[in-house]
């Protein structure tokens, strides 16, 4: 494809720094090419032109600033548009996973309170829905200007909570500027870089790492719809990327390929591994096999994505998550708050721009999470004398599957909705490739004994996103619980080892 030669007719605001956005960076208005899918790809000019064609579309739907719209497809370039279009309105998105069931779509859409689906129609939901082919890509007028107030939310990114309903994280303009920068620092990315984007866009990491830092830097980003090795390999072949960000379970697939799969990673200058903990075992495997400088980095959504990386130069320490990153810093406490010494275990808590503005419409909630400017991860870490930071064990009881958060109360409270089931457990249970698998343990309700686990993980699948269904149900006379009567989940995870 040639770069379209037309620029759109509008003027970025100089006013703001939110270079994040394409048509603020320092590629705006260009023939540089900026998107691009298996479909298509665009200039920095033509997106302008797609976005603002976009956001015409929703104000002609009756979407103003304020207003929640729900983006529901696979990765692609519509994506991306769609969430800029509803930016250049001054609504707010909210991404939502394109594998999740009508019963999940609904609560995100109920709680988020969106007026408007992105993506595909579907029939249980009753919501307003633009589908994905009907977009505009031209505007029947001028494209406007877009002002956008840094402190307006741009994101609802829902993440379950120990309470097993999942929680909207609000992030401003000013977050995700924060970290687009933050990013394009730490890596020193430049318009010469190219980001080969195939993480799903409903989590922060693809839309910060891969899509706005580039973004930030007038460089360019190639989308893959979804992981598959020899589809990244392809992509990686054909359109030589200088980076890429993963989870561990993406490099346990590649460190799995054959010995005779080989690809040339020589446009690399690196690659990022985040999202879950990660064997330093595997990460050297892959490097050594391909050439990657794998750099290990630590976050979580309410902080934005990143907080803490190894540098690209200079010590990487195996196991170590690295450094607080520039303008954000990190402290390890104790019960009390109070910072412990290098080398001692504690709480990680968070603080800098990145910093979410809470949780929508759950103000103990947020409360809790951000106590005098600091977030508290949840996370039990260790600090040394460099400032390194190593995560060593989790407070909460999440479940990492892929590099994707499952909280075990929402299998919990899903199951609970079944005749059958008198109460449940979620643990996680060890994998080599994906780092945990869910499992559930049942007690079953008096007039229930012909209950089966096929009839459960049934239950589960009509319910839940196929990456939330238990690998396996135990039935089980009762569950194991401490002193004070909560269910001794530590117990269940030994019992479980002990079995299988």
């Amino acid at each position: 494809m040639e770069p379209s030669k037309r620029r759109p007719e509008f003027m970025p605001d100089t006013s703001t720094t939110l270079s994040q956005l394409p048509w603020l960076g320092p590629a705006a208005g260009s023939d540089a090419f900026c998107l691009r899918d298996e479909r298509r790809a665009l200039t920095y000019a033509q997106v302008e032109i797609e976005a603002g064609a976009f956001a015409e579309q929703l104000t002609y739907a009756g979407v103003s600033a304020g207003d929640v719209v729900a983006v529901m497809m696979p990765n692609s370039v519509e994506l991306l548009i769609a969430m800029l279009g509803a930016w250049r309105v001054g609504a707010i998105v909210t991404p939502i996973n394109p594998t999740f069931t009508p019963r999940e779509v609904s609560y995100q859409i109920e709680d988020s309170h969106a007026s408007i689906l992105v993506g595909r129609r579907i029939r249980e939901v009753d919501v307003a829905t633009i589908e994905s082919d009907q977009m505009w890509r031209v505007s029947t007028s001028p494209l406007a200007e877009a002002r956008i107030d840094p402190n307006r939310v741009a994101l609802l990114v829902y993440t379950s909570g120990s309470t097993g309903q999942p929680k909207g994280v609000m992030l401003d303009h000013a977050n995700l500027n924060a970290m687009a920068t933050q990013i394009a620092t730490h890596f020193r990315l430049t318009s010469d870089d190219h980001a080969l984007l195939v993480l799903p866009l409903f989590h922060v990491n693809s839309l910060c790492v891969t899509f706005l830092a580039p973004m930030s830097v007038g460089a360019q980003v190639t989308i893959l719809e979804r992981f598959a090795p020899q589809s990244f390999i392809s992509a990686a072949q054909a359109h030589r990327p200088t980076y890429f960000s993963a989870v561990p379970a993406i490099f346990a697939h590649l460190a799995a390929l054959p010995t005779d799969v080989e690809f040339d990673t020589t446009s690399l200058r690196f690659a990022i591994c985040g999202a879950a903990p990660v064997a330093p075992e595997l990460l050297e495997r892959c490097q050594s096999r391909f050439g990657m400088k794998i750099i290990e980095g630590y976050g979580l959504t309410e902080a934005t994505c990143a907080s803490a990386c190894n540098p690209i130069d200079g010590p990487r320490k195996p196991g170590s998550v690295g450094t607080a990153l520039p303008g954000q810093q990190i402290r390890i406490v104790d019960s009390d708050g109070q910072e412990v010494a290098p080398g001692e275990r504690g709480e990680i808590v968070i603080s800098g721009p990145t910093v979410m503005r809470g949780y929508l419409g759950r103000i103990e909630a947020t409360a809790t999470a951000i106590r005098d400017g600091w977030l508290h991860t949840g996370d039990v870490g260790v600090q040394d004398d460099d400032g390194y930071v190593r995560v060593v064990d989790r407070i909460k009881d999440m479940i990492i599957r892929g590099g994707e958060n499952i909280y075990p109360k929402e299998i919990e409270a899903h199951l609970a909705t079944h005749p059958g089931v008198l109460e449940s457990a979620v643990v996680g249970r060890p994998d080599p490739v994906l780092g945990e698998l869910p499992v559930a343990f049942v007690v079953v309700a008096p007039g229930f004994s012909a209950l089966t686990t096929d009839e459960l993980i049934e239950h589960c699948r009509e319910g839940l996103a196929k990456i939330k269904v238990p690998v396996a149900v135990d039935i089980v006379a009762e569950l194991p619980r401490n002193p004070v009567g909560k269910v001794d989940k530590p117990a269940l995870r030994r019992e479980f080892a002990l079995i299988h």
